[in-house]
């Protein structure tokens, strides 16, 4: 068990302070050293002085739960070029993973705050309450429960005192943007900052995930292969969700179930995700493994729907008319589109045909044609290739940026694909992507289900 996180301003003030004044005088340190340095020796050094600077800022945000683990979690689909390729992909690992690492409080210690909420004692609010969590993040805790009517739920519990904390994070993270900027020359750490402040924001608020939570639930409701368990409006409140508990197998036995169970798995991740984006135009920012089930009834049931954001119809048609550009190799309109969008912060400086090069690199894996089984090896391998200084396209990467609107969209993409190849799924994935950026007709059975759902 875990003692409570520390929930002071001033101690959590402290941890980034001194994260970030530490840093700061190495970096120093650095410069001055690679005076007198050859220009070999001082990228090298540039490069170790990065990668410590990440592993230091992932020690220290692994340390607090809250936003601190929130933004390392988010900061995992930002591409820190100043980091050695070497060390690159096993740093965005690790920030994406923070949540799997934390261990969930004693119950005596959110005991106070399930009464102040609930009203009652939670052994009087229901008939059975598991003292031990079985499940924990970085804002909250699952704890298992049958309601006095007989129904198995799942009680989502906030950590006492997170809120302040998570205030407190917030506040600080501009004294995280010399850190990123080093790490990642050419984000908007600004805009970066607004929009982790909105979405981390609302996911405090269990009543405004509770509400994501019924619109994913009204929307997914009677899907054939995709399930949402209801919200137990009655029993949830700010600081607590209940939903209805499901049961099923989770990731790590999805991993050895043989090809076809794999492919179809795989293939219903890919349609929940970029079918929530194109019908009900939702990002849903935390696509993580953890919260996926499949059921025994041959369904996938789907989990948290904290960190997410509604997107204005027009952006959400503009990323569509720009993967329509890629797709028909159409250097200009991609240009023109991610100017449109606001991917390149000063369009006079990027050269059509190399932006073009480089989306069609990064993407390749759903806009190839043709069946493709995935693997965590082609994830790093891509990945690699997009974001290593021999690529031809480094130097554009660094000087382009990510707008508010796209930042949970490329989470999303990113840790689909991640899951995708972790799960070794095959399909072609150009066939499915193009349902839903071309509304092109379904290209497998599932789709042919999907599609029927959607246009009831």
């Amino acid at each position: 068990m875990s003692e409570q996180p520390p929930t002071s301003r001033i101690a959590r003030t402290r941890r980034f302070g001194g994260l970030v004044a530490g840093q700061g005088l190495r970096w120093a340190g650095t410069r001055a050293a690679n005076a007198l340095r050859s220009e070999e020796a001082a990228d090298a050094a540039t490069g170790e002085r990065a990668a410590a600077t990440a592993n230091e800022l992932v020690k220290q945000l692994g340390q607090m739960r809250g936003a601190a683990m929130k933004i390392g979690q988010v900061l995992s689909t930002v591409e820190f070029t100043a980091i050695p390729e070497s060390e690159r992909e096993e740093f965005k690992n690790t920030l994406a993973t923070l949540r799997d690492d934390v261990p969930p409080l004693p119950f005596k210690a959110i005991e106070k705050l399930l009464k102040e909420e609930l009203g009652t004692p939670a052994a009087s609010a229901f008939s059975e309450f598991e003292r031990e969590a079985f499940a924990a993040a970085s804002i909250g805790q699952v704890h298992r429960a049958i309601t006095k009517d007989g129904r198995e739920v799942a009680v989502k519990v906030q950590y006492p005192g997170i809120a302040e904390a998570v205030e407190t994070d917030l506040r600080n993270l501009q004294m995280l943007f010399p850190l990123v900027r080093r790490l990642a020359p050419g984000l908007d750490v600004k805009a970066l900052a607004g929009e982790l402040r909105e979405r981390i924001g609302e996911e405090l608020d269990y009543e405004v995930e509770a509400q994501h939570h019924r619109a994913m639930e009204r929307g997914w409701r009677g899907h054939p292969f995709v399930f949402i368990p209801p919200v137990d409006t009655q029993l949830s409140h700010r600081r607590v969700l209940v939903t209805e508990l499901m049961r099923g197998r989770r990731f790590d036995v999805v991993k050895t179930l043989p090809d076809t169970e794999r492919d179809r798995f795989g293939e219903i991740v890919f349609r929940f995700f970029f079918g929530t984006l194109t019908h009900l135009r939702r990002a849903a920012g935390d696509p993580h493994p953890g919260n996926y089930l499949y059921l025994e009834d041959g369904r996938v049931g789907f989990l948290d729907f904290g960190l997410m954001r509604v997107v204005d119809a027009d952006y959400l048609q503009g990323e569509r008319e720009l993967a329509q550009a890629i797709m028909r190799n159409d250097a200009r309109a991609v240009k023109a589109d991610l100017a449109r969008l606001g991917y390149l912060p000063k369009p006079d400086e990027f050269e059509a045909e190399a932006l073009l090069g480089q989306l069609r690199m990064a993407a390749s894996w759903y806009l190839d044609p043709g069946r493709r089984r995935l693997t965590s090896a082609d994830v790093a391998a891509l990945i690699e290739e997009g974001s290593s200084p021999r690529s031809p396209y480094f130097a554009q990467m660094r000087r382009q940026t990510i707008p508010p609107q796209a930042l949970l969209i490329r989470r999303m993409e990113s840790l689909v694909f991640t899951t995708l190849g972790d799960v070794r799924a095959e399909a072609d994935w150009n066939a499915l992507g193009s349902e839903y950026w071309e509304s092109a007709p379904p290209s497998t059975p599932l789709g042919e289900q999907d599609h029927a759902f959607w246009q009831r």
